[in-house]
C-alpha cells in the first residue's frame, strides 16, 4: 500500500495546499527533487557539453545521466536509443520527418483516433508521399447500452493490414476513454499479419503519454519500433522522450541533426540541436522517486502499487456516474473498474436534462480550489467519431487522477457532481 502521506511530501503544490488537482493527463505537479536539480544544474554547471574542462565533464555526464533516466523508464537496452525533445508532439513530428525517405508512395499507415500527437504527423507525411490512411477506429461491445461506452478492439485492426502496410501508430492509453490498449498482444497480432500478408516493412510507434504515469512502459518485452511519453505527466519538467529501437535507428531514419555530424546510430538524428540540458537532468529524479514507492526500490513493484491505489480512485467515481444512468449520464470509455483502465474518466450529459460539458465544469470552477476539465483533449478525431455526435468543442467532461489523489478528494468530487445532477 502506497504511503500517502509521504507521496504528497514530495509534491509542494499539493502538501502545501489544499488544492484538488483532477486535470493530471494534461500536467502532473513536478517533484521538488526534479526543481532542486535543475536549478542545481542551472546555478552550478550551466556551461556547454563535450568540452574536456571540468565543469564541462560534470554538466556532460548529468545531461547522460538524464538519458539513463528515460532509458530505466522505457526499458530499453541502451541510452542510444532515446531521444530528448520540448514535447511529444514535436518527437513524433521529427520521427515522421526522420523516416520520411524511407516511405514510397503507395504504403499505407495506420493510425487511431487518440490524442492527434501520434496521429497529425503521420497524416501529414502521408499528404506529402501519396500514402494512404487507415483508421482504426474505437467501438462499443455489440448490444452495450452505452454508445458512448467505446474501446479499441485488436479484431478491428487486424484486417487494415495489407502487403501495403509501413506504419501502425497507436496508443498505449487513450486519454479520453481511459483504457489500456494490450500492446504487446497488439504489436503481435500486427507482426503475425504483416508477415502472412508480405508486407515489405512495418514499424509501430506508440503513443505513452497517458500510460506512463500508471503502468510500466517495457520497451523490449513489446517488441515496439518508436514509442514515446512526457516527462511533465510523470512528475518531470516540461520535456518528452522518445525510444527508437536500434535496428530501426539505423535503418529507417534519416538525420535531422547537421549534415557533418557523424550520428546514424545515434539518437541525436532526431533532436537536432539538442534538448534543454537543466530539464534532461531534472528528469533524474523521476525514476528514483517512483522507485522509492516500494519498500524493496523495485520500480515493477512500484508500479503495481500505483495500480492498486488508483483502483481506489476509480472505483467510487464510476460507479456514482454509472448510477447516473437515469439521469443522462454517459461515461465515455469503459465503464467497469479493472486494472485495464487508469482513473482518467470522461463523461457527458444527455437527453431531455442535458447539460453542457462546459457548464459542468464551471460549477467547479466556481468552488474554487479544484481543477477538472473539458474538451477533446487534442483526441478530436475520437470525440467527432462517436455517435450519437457530439459537439467537438463543448465534448467530454473529464476528471483525471494519479497515485497522489485521495479518495477523500474523490469523495468531494463526486458530492459537487451530485449537486450538479440532482
Amino acid at each position: 500500500m502506497l504511503d500517502l502521506t509521504r507521496v504528497r511530501s514530495n509534491f509542494p503544490a499539493i502538501a502545501q495546499s489544499n488544492y484538488i488537482f483532477g486535470d493530471n493527463a494534461g500536467g502532473s505537479q513536478c517533484l521538488s527533487s526534479v526543481v532542486a536539480r535543475i536549478s542545481d544544474y542551472l546555478l552550478h554547471t550551466n556551461v556547454q557539453l563535450g568540452a574536456d574542462y571540468s565543469m564541462s565533464v560534470t554538466s556532460t555526464n548529468r545531461v547522460a545521466d538524464g538519458a539513463e533516466a528515460a532509458r530505466e523508464l522505457f526499458n530499453a537496452t541502451s541510452v542510444d536509443e532515446i531521444a530528448y525533445g520540448s514535447s511529444s508532439t514535436m518527437l513524433a513530428e521529427n520521427l515522421a520527418r526522420a523516416i520520411e525517405a524511407d516511405v514510397r508512395e503507395g504504403d499505407e499507415f495506420i493510425v487511431t483516433g487518440e490524442h492527434e500527437a501520434n496521429a497529425g504527423p503521420w497524416k501529414k507525411l502521408a499528404a506529402r508521399r501519396g500514402v494512404t490512411v487507415k483508421y482504426w477506429h474505437a467501438r462499443t461491445e455489440p448490444n452495450s447500452e452505452n454508445p458512448y461506452a467505446v474501446s479499441l478492439h485488436v479484431s478491428d485492426l487486424v484486417p487494415l493490414i495489407t502487403e501495403k502496410t509501413r506504419i501502425v501508430a497507436f496508443t498505449a492509453c487513450s486519454n479520453i476513454l481511459g483504457s489500456i490498449v494490450p500492446v504487446k498482444e497488439v504489436i503481435s497480432a500486427i507482426r503475425s499479419k504483416a508477415a502472412e500478408v508480405g508486407a515489405r516493412k512495418v514499424e509501430t510507434c506508440v503513443d505513452c503519454v497517458a500510460y506512463a504515469p500508471h503502468r510500466r512502459i517495457d520497451v523490449q518485452d513489446w517488441g515496439v519500433d518508436y514509442c514515446f511519453f512526457s516527462m511533465y505527466k510523470v512528475y518531470g519538467p516540461h520535456i518528452s522522450v522518445l525510444y527508437a529501437r536500434a535496428s530501426s535507428l539505423k535503418s529507417s531514419l534519416t538525420s535531422l541533426a547537421h549534415h557533418f555530424l557523424k550520428v546514424d546510430d545515434k539518437p541525436y538524428k532526431l533532436q537536432p540541436g539538442g534538448p534543454g540540458y537543466e530539464l534532461v537532468y531534472g528528469c533524474t529524479a523521476v525514476p528514483i522517486y517512483l522507485r522509492s514507492l516500494s519498500p524493496s526500490q523495485d520500480l515493477n513493484e512500484a508500479f503495481k502499487l500505483i495500480a492498486e491505489h488508483e483502483q481506489t480512485l476509480v472505483k467510487p467515481l464510476l460507479s456514482y456516474l454509472k448510477s447516473k444512468a437515469s439521469r443522462g449520464v454517459r461515461i465515455v470509455g469503459e465503464e467497469e473498474t479493472s486494472l485495464s483502465r487508469v482513473p482518467t474518466i470522461s463523461f457527458v450529459v444527455v437527453g431531455e436534462r442535458a447539460i453542457r460539458s462546459q457548464d459542468i465544469v464551471k460549477v467547479f470552477d466556481q468552488r474554487g480550489n479544484i481543477g477538472i476539465r473539458y474538451g477533446h483533449f487534442y483526441a478530436y478525431t475520437l470525440i467527432d467519431s462517436l455517435q450519437p455526435k457530439l459537439d467537438t468543442d463543448d465534448a467530454v467532461v473529464r476528471i483525471s487522477l494519479v497515485h497522489y489523489n485521495t479518495v477523500e478528494e474523490v469523495a468531494t468530487i463526486i458530492e459537487i457532481l451530485q449537486e450538479i445532477l440532482a
